[in-house]
């Protein structure tokens, strides 16, 4: 066994906070009820990139979620919950920004009855995104004023592991196939860190000496992106393994 899943994670709007879940649906195309919706500017229909214009900073100040009936649920700092995409969901946003947005599912699928454009992924992304205890530990002796929160890096998956002394260890992994829960991985690639990691979020504060140090130390990269070879359920507590 090389470590367990301690938490799991979806993203159902891209670039907002997410929701820790104890157990997610893997398919072939990655997690249940991730990355459903994209937020982009009314006007253009310009996607949200908090990476790279500070116009978009406080989008990963909002929390998102599935209601039990599946539909979207967004959270800005310090208020209550409302039902997206709708009008008070876009005026809360816009408000925030400063600027007219509005929330776009990338498919049908992903939100009944809507009737709006839709707007397309700006990336093409993994289907899942696993990180290790290990990695954020390495990160935080290189940088110890620092707080590699998981949250700033947005794993499916984290996975608690003892250090490995000088190594980021699941970046050794690239070609290894991993099972956990009921899942079979392959790991497919590095994941290549931007200025997100760096940005405010809930209970974190702005930190650019996060991406300097993975840049200096690890080639921009901490966490792994995995295909899916064989589709289940992954539970807190699952085992991780080598196969």
């Amino acid at each position: 066994m090389i470590g367990s899943a301690i938490e799991l994670w979806r993203y159902p709007a891209s670039s907002f906070g997410g929701e820790r879940q104890p157990a997610l649906e893997i398919g072939e195309a990655g997690a249940a009820g991730d990355r459903l919706f994209g937020l982009v500017e009314a006007a253009t229909g310009e996607p949200a990139r908090p990476d790279r214009e500070a116009k978009w900073h406080k989008v990963p100040l909002v929390r998102s979620r599935l209601s039990p009936a599946g539909g979207l649920e967004i959270a800005l700092p310090g208020a209550d919950w409302v039902p997206a995409p709708s009008a008070e969901s876009d005026a809360a946003l816009s408000h925030l920004l400063g600027f007219p947005v509005t929330l776009r599912p990338f498919s049908r699928d992903a939100a009944s009855g809507f009737s709006g454009p839709l707007t397309a992924p700006r990336y093409a992304k993994a289907p899942i995104h696993l990180l290790t205890t290990a990695s954020l530990a390495r990160l935080k002796a290189l940088h110890p004023e620092g707080d590699p929160d998981p949250r700033r890096f947005r794993p499916s998956v984290l996975v608690e592991m003892d250090a490995v002394e000088g190594r980021f260890p699941e970046s050794d992994w690239i070609g290894r196939r991993l099972a956990i829960g009921e899942v079979e991985l392959t790991v497919s690639d590095h994941c290549r860190r931007c200025a997100f990691t760096i940005i405010a979020q809930e209970g974190i504060g702005h930190d650019a000496e996060i991406l300097r140090t993975l840049v200096r130390n690890n080639g921009h990269n901490i966490g792994v992106y995995c295909t899916v070879d064989k589709p289940g359920r992954i539970r807190e507590g699952d085992a991780l393994r080598f196969l």
